[in-house]
């Protein structure tokens, strides 16, 4: 599991490394560009439930921070959904991983 922090104060959220970057191909990708847009995530039972959202802006300081040494294997059709995600109304969630139809 890692984490993604964002802001001053921080705030942290952790996910699960592949998780992790696979949102961080996509925010980087975005933020590059000057882009800003809303990302939000669920709790677990474990963490309380319910959820957040936030404005990912390009001033604002953003790190990952990932548990794991290795680099996960991206999955296009993943990354492909959740820039599309990035680029709606209702911003930047996670979604379950799709099949890569390229393997």
């Amino acid at each position: 599991m890692g984490y993604f922090i964002y802001g001053t104060p921080s705030i942290s959220v952790e996910f699960d490394d592949r998780v992790l970057a696979h949102l961080k191909a996509v925010i980087i990708a975005k933020v590059r560009r000057g882009e800003s847009f809303t990302f939000s995530w669920e709790y677990t039972v474990a963490k309380g439930s319910g959820h957040s959202s936030i404005w990912i802006h390009p001033t604002i300081p953003l790190q990952f921070d990932f548990a794991g040494g290795r680099e996960p294997i991206l999955n296009r059709a993943w990354i492909e959904e959740l820039v599309r995600l990035s680029n709606s109304p209702a911003g930047l969630r996670v979604i379950p991983e799709p099949r890569d139809p390229t393997t």
